[in-house]
This record gives structure tokens, sequence and C-alpha cells, in this order.
């Protein structure tokens, strides 16, 4: 069965990926929404842009009038919500960008998935579980939430608005909280681009605070996979 996909974010590196994925293994059609901030990149969906079944917008999610009117339009099946502020030292900076973008943003596009009773897959991250001691257990589904950033706070905040509207409204919704993705196309800020690009130019890779952080990969068309199975 053919399903309209409404993707917020669609032009970053996750969002891109998704439809680039959606569009080559199925039949589904894609509308594509996003404000084309700095992570924002529409030379990563140059290979299906004159599919017929893609279709872009340029909308701030928060833009209420804007996305109903997309969605009223369009008539989604499913919502998957990648949109959001995502660098962690971007938001020490400008914090009250990321809760634009992640609370009120999430919020915006929430109101329309309950009013169009559509799936909505929302994508979060595991960063909202916070910090792991060296001798602590793997977080699960289960640990408490315990954000040590103003994004990975706003992200948390968007999954309890989320849970919420499961709850109160019945919205079909999942939450995904995925570890960190790689992979072609990936912001040149991200760790695993800014360590080739160092070694590239012979530069020292730079380390991150005192450089025995532990991170989890995952390899970003992995993770694609995974996000439609979250459709059925």
């Amino acid at each position: 069965m053919s399903l309209k996909f409404v993707i917020t974010g669609g032009a970053g590196f996750i969002g891109s990926a998704v439809i680039r994925h959606i569009l080559n293994n199925t039949e589904h059609s894609i509308v594509n929404i996003d404000n084309l901030t700095y992570a924002g990149n529409l030379e990563s969906l140059k290979s299906v842009e004159n599919d017929s079944r893609y279709i872009f917008h340029k909308v701030d999610i928060c833009n209420q009038e804007e996305i109903e009117h997309i969605f009223n339009k369009h008539q989604p099946d499913i919502v998957m919500h990648l949109a959001a502020e995502s660098h962690v030292d971007r938001s020490i900076d400008n914090p009250l960008s990321f809760v634009d973008s992640n609370l009120v943003g999430t919020s915006k596009v929430l109101e329309l998935v309950r009013k169009h009773k559509a799936r909505m897959v929302h994508v979060s991250t595991d960063e909202v579980y916070g910090h792991l001691g060296k001798s602590d257990p793997p977080f699960t589904e289960d640990s408490p939430l315990s954000p040590r950033s103003p994004y990975s706070a706003t992200k948390a905040g968007s999954d309890l608005l989320v849970q919420s509207y499961i709850t109160t409204f019945g919205v079909d919704a999942s939450i995904t909280r995925c570890c960190n993705n790689y992979g072609p196309r990936q912001h040149t800020e991200k760790l695993i681009p800014t360590a080739i690009n160092a070694l590239i130019n012979g530069k020292k890779i730079p380390v991150y605070g005192n450089g025995i952080q532990k991170r989890e990969w995952i390899y970003v068309k992995d993770f694609c996979e995974i996000l439609v199975k979250f459709v059925n």
C-alpha cells in the first residue's frame, strides 16, 4: 500500500537519508518540510528532487499557519518528525533557539498529527538519558531522563510532549532514541567528518574535553531502515 509521508527536517543528514531510502525502496510519496537552517542541505536530495512522489516546502515548523496549510493540502498518513536543532555546543551559545525549534515546533506538529489522525514517528536522541560513568550499565528504554545540555533538555521535553499526546489524546506515535549516526553527507561540524577533515589537511584531530568519553555509533542507512519499520 502506498502511503503519504510528511517528513520534517528532511534536508538534514538523517532526514535526507530517510527520504532517499523511502523513495528508492518503496512506492510511498513524501512531503519534505525544512527551514534550511545551517544543517539543511538540498544537495543531499539531488538524486530524488525530480521524483514525482517528492515535494519540498521551505517552512519553519513553528509557523502554525503554513504547516497547517501543508497538512490540509497533502493529508499525510505518516509524519516523521526529525526537524530539530541538534548541536550541543550551539545549544549552549543560543539555548532559546533550541526551545523554539525542539519544543514549540514539536507542539505545532503534534497538534496537526492529532487533528489529521496521522501516525507519528518522533526521532529523538539517546542524549536525553544523560551521562554514563565508566562502570555504569548501559541505558535502557526504562532509564530515567537526565539531560545535561539545552539541546538534550529540549529533546527530552519534546519526548514528554509526544508521550502526553499518546496518553491524553490517543495519538498513534512512537519515540526513537538512537545513538550517534554516521555516514555520507554528514555536516562537517560532527565528530567523524571533523576528524577526517583534520587528517586530510594534516592537522591534529581535536579532542572533546579530556578525551575519555565513549560514544556509540550506527550507520545512517541502517537507522533509516529501522525508522521505516516503525511505520507499521
